[in-house]
């Protein structure tokens, strides 16, 4: 039998092809009837998500406002940033998208007038019937004292095209040698495993450059995060980078000097010759300038609305929520928004379900070696008004079949995106 969701996704694309949808206000689609006017801000996991399934369907006319002219991947992007591969193994055009009938504008959203349903950029005031907001993270500077003043030195790169500065500060430290500290902060941030996998590459690297040095891993948390992958990224830095990598928990950086090239710790001063500070996260400004949360958009599950306004809806890692900050739930949850705001279209009455509601899977990979890799997946289910319940499947060890499938999932992912 098909899941529920797949059958009224069937049901309402055969609807759309027999002409018995009703549309609302916006653009005027070829037939003459106007499709309400669909908004998206942020062109990466989950923005793509949800423009390809508004495409799909055919019931409104899409706007994405992307600042960038392509996309880079931030999964998978570490084999770039340690050297193993080119940058343009990461990047797509979004062309695909616009031959499909996506309106897309390379600016910045400065504001949004929920009272008047407008996304204002630079040059444009954009109304909207309903508005998808995926605009990814900001950092959190003013938790460390004096980053602000050394931001351009201490590239965090989990933003797409930060990778580039990260990957020269790399290239530096494997030819120079010396500390090179990587930090972890207390969740939640985007792609938890992800400062683990970025220090265990580039101790690879070192252990075949030869480079002298260590890298000095400092956590804010007692163990490696997610407290399910701990024992397995514990294993790899023990088995392949004793040597390399010296593990310090439960520490927190409290300021930087960079005339000293010196971090201040809740464990003392660690000097350091390059670092890869990976900063607290929130949510961008504009998350806050519309009302829709603080730290994180508040949203209801299953359906990503706001709290606050039921034509807005939140996905990626911008929202609140429970479930991880992965570019496969942003994606997910964007594709599951696309078909509510389909079925919303087409005058269906929302489903109030009773009982637990599967949420968007999660699926990422931590590599260990750039051969070897540990899978983790997370399903989630959520009563709605009730905290959702998550389900970690994790590999117990490094493996070669994982770092396989993690290149294979992220092609096939890509071209779902923007293939």
């Amino acid at each position: 039998m098909q899941p529920i969701h797949q059958l009224r996704r069937r049901q309402w694309l055969q609807s759309t092809a027999m002409g018995v949808v009703v549309l609302t206000s916006g653009c005027a689609s070829l037939s003459g009837v106007a499709k309400p006017r669909v908004v998206v801000v942020g062109g990466g996991w989950g923005g793509l998500g949800v423009v390809r399934g508004l495409l799909a369907a055919g019931a409104a006319d899409v706007t994405l406002i992307e600042p960038n002219e392509s996309f880079m991947s931030c999964p998978l992007s570490a084999h770039y940033i340690v050297g193993l591969q080119p940058a343009s193994d990461f990047q797509r055009s979004y062309v695909r998208v616009d031959q499909l009938g996506a309106r897309r504008i390379r600016e910045r959203v400065l504001e949004i007038d929920r009272a008047k349903q407008m996304v204002v950029t630079g040059t444009q005031r954009l109304p909207y019937d309903f508005l998808v907001l995926s605009p990814g993270v900001d950092y959190m500077e003013d938790g460390i004292q004096g980053y602000a003043e050394a931001r351009s030195q201490l590239p965090v790169g989990f933003r797409a095209f930060e990778q580039m500065a990260v990957r020269k500060q790399v290239d530096e430290f494997l030819v120079n040698g010396g500390n090179f500290v990587i930090s972890a902060p207390k969740p939640p941030y985007r792609c938890p495993p992800a400062p683990y996998e970025r220090a265990f590459l580039i101790a690879e690297q070192m252990k075949q450059r030869g480079t002298k040095g260590k890298i000095l891993l400092i956590d804010a948390n007692p163990n490696p995060m997610p407290m399910p992958i701990a024992q397995p990224i514990l294993k790899g830095m023990k088995s392949l980078y004793a040597n390399q990598i010296e593990y310090l928990p439960d520490t927190s950086i409290d300021a930087v000097d960079m005339g000293k090239r010196q971090l201040v710790t809740s464990s003392g001063a660690v000097p350091f010759a390059h670092a890869n500070l990976v900063l607290p996260m929130r949510a961008p400004a504009l998350i806050r300038q519309a009302g829709l949360g603080e730290r994180w958009a508040n949203v209801k599950l299953p359906s990503f609305q706001s709290q606050v306004d039921d034509r807005v809806y939140v996905i990626g890692d911008s929202q609140g929520s429970p479930l991880p900050k992965s570019g496969h739930v942003a994606f997910g949850s964007g594709r599951q928004v696309a078909e509510a705001i389909a079925e919303r279209i087409a005058g269906k009455s929302p489903v109030n379900p009773t009982g637990a509601v599967d949420l968007p899977l999660g699926i990422c990979w931590a590599n260990v070696t750039h051969k070897e890799a540990i899978n983790i997946n997370v399903s989630a289910t959520v009563v709605p008004g009730e905290a959702p319940k998550l389900k970690f499947s994790v590999d117990p060890e490094h493996n070669a079949r994982s770092a396989t499938a993690a290149m294979s999932w992220g092609n096939g992912m890509w071209k779902a995106m923007l293939g």
